[in-house]
């Protein structure tokens, strides 16, 4: 999953429903392609923004926007997504093939090695993919591994030990060869493989897994400069060895400055004393555009942010219509134009417009603004105890104004009392979330980890989400499971959207999260560099970035 801070966020307004490409306002940032602009200094160092990661930075257990940020940098995987169509490409592939979407082989490119001069081989990903799946590793990205043959046997379940040590779908065949064999058919495995979850490991992860999550060893364009300085700072410096013909970073280094305030770092870019920040804070929406110019970019991201319930913990929000009361009674687009200055848009779909399979105004009535049939429907469904709730969300992402403005709503027209709950870091609130040791709704968002429909769906709202995973809300629904695993052995693409759409209908009909809003990439630099990008993850493409 891709949970995130503040989703590098900014609402979307797509320039096609089924691509990204580098469209932006009237002053906004050109392609990475277009802004070039002949060549920059050569080298030199820049800081830029990042919240503090929730957990070590070790790929299979890194599920959100800022381990994500850290990991882009210094891991390189088997695929890249295009900047212009999000389209898969190969990168440390060779080749991805199947003749069945079943059995897959992966070929590796020569050339690329760990930061310690390790080679990577087809054991570095085998190894790192088995141990993501085993349950006694605790591991975030388990739910993705789910689909490989021997995946059950690894992850039996709660209260239920590993039966084996590896997947039995994985088999290495030489050096730079290994195969993967599915439990059925998934035509889209080629395309989940630019998550983070596949990246590779080396040797030396295995000796120390503790010692590794603060100084992580990658086989990306940028390695670690010394250790993860908690809530201060990550330093990377150019990898020397990392292959000329993936693109060496062209900085000598780069520090990632961790901020628990988007106020503060933006501060700090007008400053000059960070250079890029992919965060903006919501005070700086109505004037961003005019203060940076061409150094603002704005451009379709692939977040949707939601308001979810613990329905599994919480009995006060298990019935549906008492979410579809809530639903109608936020008004998205007041909270779009007002609090966001119009650089999110209201959501209309568990889908983000920038991936095929979206459908617009998928949610119904239930998305729209009724006070009136809001009120009637959380009447008959008995309201909730005590005519009150709480929202807990984080405080270092910028969303207070946005979730007091939705309390406001429900208060004026259902006539609940909301109290708030703000977390210091945006792990925290995960972190109790995933523990069951809070129990009132919750902000909540989501971009994707590859380009599919099915990220939308599965990663938070399926079973294996809720032990491992990003179903923080308990959501269970069988017809709801039976239609993914259909839709996952559809022999062609169209069919699987299609299938996915119904499931998607079952989430529409449950409503276990509300879809908000959904996200432009907000971002702006300073005079200093050029050259930079955001892809649809809401990632800096730093290896690109130059000193002016």
């Amino acid at each position: 999953m891709r949970l995130t801070k503040t989703m590098r966020w900014t609402a979307l307004a797509a320039c096609t429903a089924l691509a990204i490409s580098a469209c932006s306002t009237g002053s906004g940032k050109k392609s990475s392609e277009q802004a070039s602009g002949g060549s920059g200094k050569k080298g030199g160092s820049i800081s830029v923004e990042l919240g503090e990661p929730q957990h070590g930075l070790v790929p299979q257990n890194t599920a959100e926007s800022e381990g994500a940020e850290v990991l882009n940098a210094i891991f390189a995987g088997l695929v890249d997504y295009d900047i212009k169509d999000n389209s898969p490409k190969l990168r440390v592939a060779e080749s991805i093939e199947s003749p069945d979407a079943t059995t897959w082989t992966i070929k590796l490119k020569d050339g690329y090695t760990f930061h310690n001069g390790e080679k990577v081989n087809a054991q570095s990903f085998v190894d790192a993919w088995n141990y993501g799946a085993n349950q006694d590793n605790a591991q975030e990205a388990l739910p993705f591994f789910d689909k490989i043959l021997g995946s059950d046997e690894l992850a039996p379940g709660k209260d239920k030990k590993p039966t084996a040590k590896e997947l039995k779908g994985l088999k290495v065949v030489d050096d730079k060869t290994f195969t993967v064999t599915l439990k059925a058919p998934f035509s889209q495995f080629k395309t989940m493989l630019g998550y983070n979850a596949f990246f590779p490991l080396p040797k030396a992860f295995f000796t120390d897994p503790k010692a590794f999550e603060d100084a992580p060893i990658g086989n990306g364009a940028f390695q670690l400069d010394g250790k993860w300085e908690h809530n201060k700072q990550i330093k990377v410096k150019r990898y020397e060895n990392f292959p000329a013909s993936d693109g060496k970073a062209k900085l000598d280094s780069v520090t990632f400055k961790i901020y628990d305030k988007l106020e503060t770092a933006y501060n700090d870019l007008r400053a000059d004393n960070i250079q890029i920040t992919d965060k903006l804070p919501i005070s700086a929406m109505g004037t961003v555009a005019q203060e940076f110019g061409d150094r603002y970019i704005y451009k379709p991201d692939s977040g949707v942010g939601y308001i979810g319930f613990p329905i599994a913990t919480n009995p006060a929000f298990a019935n549906p219509d008492i979410r579809k009361a809530i639903s109608m009674a936020i008004d998205r687009e007041s909270i779009t134009k007002t609090i966001f200055s119009g650089t999110r848009k209201p959501a209309d779909d568990f889908i983000n417009p920038i991936i095929p399979g979206y459908r617009q105004g998928a949610l119904g009535d239930i998305s729209k603004y009724n006070p009136a049939k809001a009120k009637a429907l959380f009447t008959t469904a008995g309201g909730l105890p005590g005519n009150t709730m709480e929202i807990g969300y984080n405080a270092d992402g910028g969303h207070k104004e946005w979730i007091e403005a939705v309390g406001n709503q429900l208060k004026a027209n259902l006539g609940v009392e909301v109290t708030f709950k703000p977390f210091e870091k945006f792990g925290a609130i995960l972190t109790a979330l995933g523990d069951k040791k809070y129990s009132g709704a919750f902000r909540m968002a989501w971009s994707m980890d590859y380009p599919s429909i099915e990220n939308y769906l599965r990663p938070i709202f399926s079973k294996v989400a809720i032990e491992n995973g990003s179903n923080y809300g308990g959501y269970v629904n069988e017809e709801f499971e039976s239609l993914l695993a259909r839709a996952d052995a559809a022999k062609t693409d169209a069919e699987g959207i299609k299938l996915y759409q119904q499931a998607d209908d079952i989430l529409i009909k449950d409503l276990p999260y509300i879809p908000v809003y959904t996200y432009m990439s907000s971002a702006a630099y300073s005079k200093t560099v050029k050259n930079v990008n955001v892809n649809a993850q809401g990632q800096m493409d730093l290896a690109d970035v130059e000193l002016a």
